[in-house]
């Protein structure tokens, strides 16, 4: 489990303490998973890209799930966490496919194209972590809205790094805006704080549809799945605030706030849910 924790630690502060609020048997798992899409990420992610690796990444990836062991344990660990919890090889396929995009597409013009990437990159997590957490089918599509919610925070929080890397997720045909980039946002501050603002409004639609199947989640799960949509909500607040904060540092809640929320979260949604086998 070593590889898989150490990928997912320096790769996301708020859902790796998240996680930690987890059963012991359900962190293992979300663990596995998140090694195998960080792993991935990190290749397209990294300066420069590494497109051979991310290439041969896939191809072991497929074939053990045809029956060859890769030998990397992120991998092949996977491939076993998809026959114990039934997770379907075409939502692994699509988040693939995201990553692949982050290879050639750098600019997102239209709502569509970013919901395409978001498809793969956010929303078959939000399956995966349903099936993890042994959820019933009609948790599904609350499972992809806060998935899709979430990576648009972070989509947003993430402009400045984005632009480091020479993409822009937001749909910029919603915008006069040239592009995102620190002056041109400077130098059309209203402009910009518009744009943000309407994207913070459309979060927070997919957030409240995808809070309407918190009640789906047995108890003790809960706690660990509402307290990174409240850390996420909370970054949105801070954003909303001064939309500029997002080329001066990246929002970010600390530890403390974390497991402070989950011990308040404990205390007040004490009702029981619903325990699916």
């Amino acid at each position: 489990m070593k590889p898989q924790y150490q990928l997912f630690r320096s790769g996301s502060r708020t859902y790796f303490n998240s996680t930690l609020l987890f059963p012991p048997y359900v962190r293992r798992e979300v663990f596995v998973l998140y090694g195998f899409v960080r792993k991935a990420d990190n290749f397209v992610d990294s300066v420069p890209q590494q497109a051979g690796a991310f290439a041969a990444y896939c191809h072991a990836y497929r074939n053990a799930l045809a029956g060859t062991p890769s030998g990397d344990p992120v991998i092949d660990d996977f491939v076993a966490l998809i026959g114990q919890r039934q997770l379907a090889p075409e939502w692994v396929e699509a988040f693939l496919h995201a990553m692949e995009m982050d290879l050639s597409r750098k600019t997102y013009r239209t709502l569509e194209q970013t919901l395409e990437y978001i498809y793969g990159s956010a929303e078959v997590i939000g399956l995966f972590m349903a099936q993890i957490m042994r959820l019933p089918p009609e948790a599904h599509y609350a499972a992809r809205m806060l998935g899709r919610a979430m990576q648009y925070i972070n989509f947003i929080r993430d402009i400045e790094e984005d632009n480091g890397f020479g993409r822009t997720y937001l749909p910029l045909d919603e915008t006069t805006l040239q592009s995102l980039q620190s002056a041109e946002a400077a130098a059309n501050h209203t402009e910009f704080v518009r744009f943000i603002s309407a994207q913070l409004d459309r979060y927070e639609q997919w957030q409240q549809e995808a809070a309407r199947g918190f009640s789906l989640i047995p108890w003790r799960y809960r706690i660990a799945v509402k307290t990174a949509a409240d850390m996420y909500h909370w970054t949105g607040r801070v954003i909303r605030n001064d939309p500029m904060i997002v080329y001066r540092s990246k929002v970010k809640p600390g530890r403390i706030r974390i497991f402070t929320q989950a011990a308040r979260n404990a205390l007040i949604d004490r009702k029981e849910a619903p325990v699916y086998a």
